[in-house]
């Protein structure tokens, strides 16, 4: 459909649709990204070169290559579209597949953060828990989640605010109408659009204001767990 034959951009709800992605897609992300980023940093086994290649790719795919890949695997004729398809769900060109999108996209950054964090974290608090009998799980939540937790959540902001400018999976796999507009679709259709100037502006003011937010939050989270570091060492 031609831009200009598209409904009206709507900036409040581009803005609480990318709010709302972002925020799901942060969530749903969180205990894959903490076991990937374990699983990385503490971790030998075969094949780990691979597993890391694979959960880091859509950092360098460009992202719409990444959300043609997800259409092949989530259309009605692809692996998980067509299981989903006979339970009578679609995903394609839903809220659901920009939270998808948003998601893969943004997951290498919080793995690599989360990675980062249990590197930090010293193993001989896991060896001094195990030698009190603690046992592999408990010592996890015990003592290596609290320790690495500003890690894990600097990953966490950072994903939400990759989420909030995700364009390029986005609009392949979810498309661009009104249940799946996000701050960057609705600026992209305000491109054939010269008239909505006022709608642009708000768009483009709450993406800077968020993603500056975000931003000084990680940066703070990440100073926090420099000097927990620093006070171990």
């Amino acid at each position: 459909m031609p831009l200009s034959a598209q409904p009206p951009v709507d900036a409040g709800a581009a803005i609480g649709a990318s709010l709302q992605v972002a925020l799901l897609c942060t969530v749903f992300a969180a205990p894959l990204a903490i076991a990937g980023g374990w699983l990385l940093a503490r971790r030998r086994f075969f094949g780990k070169a691979l597993v890391s290649a694979a959960l880091f790719a859509p950092m360098v795919l460009p992202p719409v290559v990444t959300g043609l890949l997800l259409l092949e695997v989530f259309g009605h004729d692809g692996p998980l579209g067509g299981a989903l398809a006979m339970l009578g769900v679609s995903i394609p060109f839903t809220r659901a597949a920009a939270v998808i999108a948003a998601l893969v996209v943004g997951m290498p950054l919080f793995v690599m953060a989360a990675r980062a964090a249990f590197e930090g974290v010293d193993r001989s608090y896991d060896e001094v828990s195990a030698t009190l009998g603690e046992r592999p799980w408990r010592t996890f939540i015990r003592v290596t989640l609290p320790l690495a937790w500003p890690g894990l959540v600097a990953g966490a902001v950072l994903m939400f605010a990759r989420s909030l400018g995700e364009f390029g999976a986005t609009i392949v796999l979810a498309g661009n109408s009104g249940e799946t507009r996000t701050i960057a679709i609705a600026l992209y259709s305000l491109l054939d659009r010269p008239g909505d100037a006022s709608e642009t502006r708000i768009l483009v003011g709450a993406s800077l204001a968020i993603s500056l937010a975000t931003l000084v939050a990680y940066e703070w989270l990440n100073r926090r767990q420099r000097r927990r570091l620093e006070l171990d060492e």
